[in-house]
């Protein structure tokens, strides 16, 4: 056994137990044995996590103190040494007593001089992080963005139900371009054919309980209204259709008596274009549509061959319809809602029972709502590459507004002066006749100041969209975006009752929106992005529904939104970890009896396995 000194050793000079010790005990082999077989507690470490063994000091173990005045031998210098009369154990070793003997009092890191070590497992946890927000800013709606007509009761509407007034505008800009169609189109260079046919795709982005839909409802009641009517001159039509039918079939009945005389009369020939002649009867027709909702391709291709001016497609709720078209089953229909979002080309489909159906144009506005946890999956597929045929890049007018944070009690009856005024809009563009050319439609173009303005903003537009910096996605976006802003300044210039050439006045409100609705956009993608603090959000939201600590494919069993797939759970997991909610552990592989895997535990909190993270 090795000792602190050997027996009639001169210890006056021996080490100042006062002061911090500038050596390093080394245990034996026996007492490394009581260390392995747990006789000293679980406060004893190994030197292999950079610990060492304290030496005893009186104000550890006040009877440690030994000064040279108490050794016999001290004083008295002596040619032979005394004889050694300490006490010794029965198998003649040393005892040295609880002054000298190695004390076990727990395995810490060497203090510096003169300083107060505090050991890492008494230092405080950390508090977590909040979690930031994970969503760019986007500019704030300006009523002036509007035109007269339209702006007052887009914002008596907004005030009343206290919603943010993006949804009311953005719900009257689709409807009005759903009623509007293929009646006047723009060319937005002077001498080059480029033709854009104004429909607009939209979508009016917020959670719960933020008024998407009363908006939508009542912004679109100038549409329901304009149905209505024509449905009553309908049934009109109808019944005189049926009266005609009749009076045609008597007609039909002669005609065949005359034609059957005149071929026994031998005359044969006369008598076919005499039957050719008397055939009448008009086609039954067509009840004017504007809106549709749930219909099939087949059917939405019948209701565009009997409303070539075009239709408007509201859904309350879009993920269902885009869910819809991402299905591999599904492609024929996405192809055909591609191009019906051009609103200038043909479609032509074949199918049994129905024959072929061939739509001259393709016209489609489109209007719905959508919450955030649902629009994330349906664009990370933009984002990612599986789907991006710029289904999602089409919803040009997607606004993602700040929620309202006050609310207080509103009880006015809606503003008379602008509610006519909007349903006037509505009705000035349903009446509307200008001189037609050869497509059937007519077309203004920009006006000198006007063009100028246009031309600085496409210049601008592209070269962003083309940055080495910008992820595709949004490239694809921005550069559908001159169809969407020249179809804006030819709807607001119409509104504002011009009809020859587009101005610079509604070309100036239209190049404010295409600003407003790229800080939109980019919120939009960011749901992707900026994935994982959503997912890490929802994940602490719900953790008293996990276990404690939680594996990933427990998390990604949950099957909830934006937590899917590994990869969105792994994403969510490293910001939990990075803002101080939980550690990482790693679970032996002893434990689990196969690869080692890893587990999170919340930090502060106590497990289901009683240790605390």
């Amino acid at each position: 056994m090795n000792m602190p000194f050997e027996p009639g050793e001169d210890l006056s000079d021996g080490p100042d137990l006062d002061s911090p010790p500038d050596y390093e005990q080394v245990p034996d082999d026996a007492y490394l044995a009581d260390v392995e077989s747990g006789m000293f507690g679980d406060d004893l470490n190994n030197a292999e996590q950079g610990y060492e063994h304290a030496a005893p000091t009186k104000e550890s173990d006040p009877s440690a103190e030994l000064a040279a005045s108490d050794d016999p031998f001290a004083d008295e210098p002596s040619t032979a040494p005394p004889a050694d009369t300490r006490p010794r154990l029965p198998n003649g070793e040393l005892d040295m007593g609880p002054a000298l003997a190695p004390k076990p009092i727990g395995l810490i890191k060497k203090p510096a001089p003169n300083r107060h070590y505090v050991p890492e497992f008494l230092e405080p946890i950390p508090e977590p992080r909040p979690i930031p927000d994970s969503l760019p800013p986007v500019s704030a709606f300006e009523s002036e963005m509007l035109p007269e007509s339209i702006r007052g009761y887009v914002m008596d509407v907004s005030q009343r139900m206290q919603a943010a007034p993006d949804y009311a505008a953005v719900v009257a800009i689709c409807a009005l371009s759903g009623v509007l169609g293929r009646k006047v189109l723009i060319r937005p260079k002077q001498h080059d054919d480029w033709t854009v046919t104004p429909t607009a795709w939209g979508a009016v982005i917020g959670g719960p309980s933020t008024m998407k839909s009363p908006s939508m409802a009542e912004m679109l009641r100038p549409v329901h209204s304009i149905e209505a009517r024509a449905a009553t001159e309908w049934k009109e039509r109808i019944k005189l259709h049926k009266a005609e039918v009749e009076v045609a079939e008597i007609g039909n009945g002669l005609a065949k008596v005359a034609a059957k005389k005149m071929i026994q009369d031998g005359r044969k020939e006369e008598a076919i274009m005499y039957l050719a002649a008397s055939e009448c009867g008009e086609e039954e027709p067509t009840l004017q549509r504007v809106i549709v909702n749930d219909a099939s391709v087949e059917a939405l291709g019948e209701r565009m061959q009997e409303n070539p001016n075009g239709l408007l497609m509201v859904r309350d709720e879009l993920s269902g319809w885009i869910s819809t078209l991402m299905q591999e089953d599904r492609q024929p229909d996405r192809a055909f809602f591609l191009e019906a979002f051009n609103g200038n080309s043909s479609f032509t489909y074949d199918r049994i029972g129905r024959g072929t159906v061939r739509i001259e144009n393709c016209t489609l506005s489109v209007i719905g709502g959508i919450q955030p946890s649902k629009i994330a999956p349906l664009v990370r597929g933009a984002v990612r590459g599986t789907a991006d045929d710029g289904l999602i890049q089409r919803l040009q007018l997607a606004v993602w507004p700040d929620p309202i944070k006050s609310w207080q009690w509103v009880d006015r009856a809606p503003d008379p002066q602008s509610h006519a005024r909007y349903c006037d809009a509505f009705d000035r563009l349903h009446a509307l006749e200008l001189p037609v050319e050869e497509e059937g439609s007519a077309c203004l173009r920009f006006s000198t100041d006007a063009q100028a303005m246009f031309i600085e903003w496409m210049e601008e537009i592209q070269t962003a969209a083309r940055g080495d910096d910008m992820p595709e996605a949004m490239q694809s976006h921005l550069l559908k975006m001159p169809k969407t802003v020249s179809g804006l300044a030819l709807l607001f210039e119409l509104l504002d009752g011009g009809t020859e050439s587009v101005g610079k006045v509604a070309t100036a409100r239209a190049l404010d929106w295409a600003d407003y609705l790229r800080t939109h956009a980019n919120r939009l993608y960011s749901a992707t992005t900026h994935g994982g603090i959503e997912g890490a959000r929802l994940i602490l939201k719900r953790k008293a529904k996990l276990p404690n600590p939680v594996k990933a494919r427990e998390i990604h069993r949950r099957g909830w939104s934006g937590l899917s797939t590994p990869e969105e759970v792994a994403s969510a997991l490293e910001v939990l970890i990075d803002y101080g909610h939980l550690m990482e552990l790693e679970v032996d592989s002893a434990v689990t009896g196969g690869r080692p895997t890893k587990a999170y535990r919340w930090i502060g909190e106590v497990g289901n396995d009683g240790q605390m993270g």
